[in-house]
């Protein structure tokens, strides 16, 4: 298949070391565009020397991963574009397929590879499986159905792709799975550079505001609420228990569960970003 249609698009954050094993799994005559959410001068100059199929564009900042996107995907000239996560790594006939795939089935919107959501799914060989959602990790897009208008920028992180598949849904357009495709994901653990807890406790806060956002956003404030408040109840909770057991892991943790809640709730944007000190 032609690898000028398609464009590779990839979000990293001080990612150098988990990026390598995915820029290996893609065919070298395919075109690649990394978004680098800092200014990492040095990063972007490391991929453009090795890889002469590869542009890295830097945002200056951690924008998030919706931002992000959107920035690699307003840059792409091709029909398609493959969004994939730092952490995954393509089979051998993976992109391939993909293109095998578009071209057969060119009422589609969105794309994903064979993944675990497929397990309760029946499908014959060779033939896509209509659904709602697809995972984030690796999204095939059809360029030709979308106006520019990729992903809701006041995502941080998380939920992202759930609202893209929505939003595809409610305009009637198809996503499919292909189980003749396989992208490797290792799975939360795209970033090579912030310990465990920060990184926990960016995880809590984020979920918790996209949480209630998603919520709000597609059935209304009430039952957004209605939804996010044994959550917020828990995490008040817990966070009295762990102070008062001089827990303070445990107590940061369902703090910033508690302030992601709250923030989401006051319509506050999503603010809360790691360190890397």
């Amino acid at each position: 298949m032609d690898l000028n249609d398609l464009t590779i698009v990839i979000v990293t954050f001080n990612s150098e070391l988990k990026i390598a094993d995915c820029l290996k799994s893609i065919e070298n005559k395919a075109q690649i565009i990394v978004v680098e959410n800092s200014n990492n001068e040095t990063f972007k100059k490391n991929l453009e020397n090795q890889y002469r199929n590869l542009k890295c564009i830097l945002t200056g900042g951690n924008k998030g991963y919706a931002v992000a996107n959107n920035i690699g995907l307003k840059s792409v000239k091709t029909n398609y574009a493959l969004v994939l996560n730092p952490d995954t790594i393509l089979d051998k006939n993976a992109i391939n397929n993909f293109l095998i795939s578009a071209k057969k089935n060119d009422d589609f919107w969105l794309m994903g590879p064979a993944s675990d959501q497929m397990v309760n799914l029946k499908f014959e060989a060779n033939k896509l499986v209509e659904v709602n959602n697809i995972k984030g990790f690796a999204i095939f897009l059809n360029l030709q159905k979308f106006k520019n208008e990729f992903f809701d920028e006041n995502y941080f992180l998380y939920f992202e792709e759930i609202d893209l598949c929505k939003r595809v849904k409610k305009n009637r357009g198809k996503i499919y799975l292909d189980p003749s495709i396989k992208v490797r994901h290792s799975g939360a653990s795209s970033v090579d550079k912030i310990s465990n807890i920060k990184l926990e406790k960016n995880r809590n806060w984020h979920w918790m505001w996209s949480t209630f956002y998603f919520h709000k956003k597609h059935q209304g404030f009430l039952l957004a609420l209605l939804k996010i408040l044994p959550k917020f109840i828990s995490a008040f909770i817990k966070v009295i228990i762990y102070s008062i057991i001089i827990n303070k892991k445990k107590r940061d943790i369902y703090y910033c569960r508690l302030s992601g809640i709250y923030n989401s709730i006051i319509g506050k944007k999503s603010w809360y970003r790691p360190s890397l000190d």
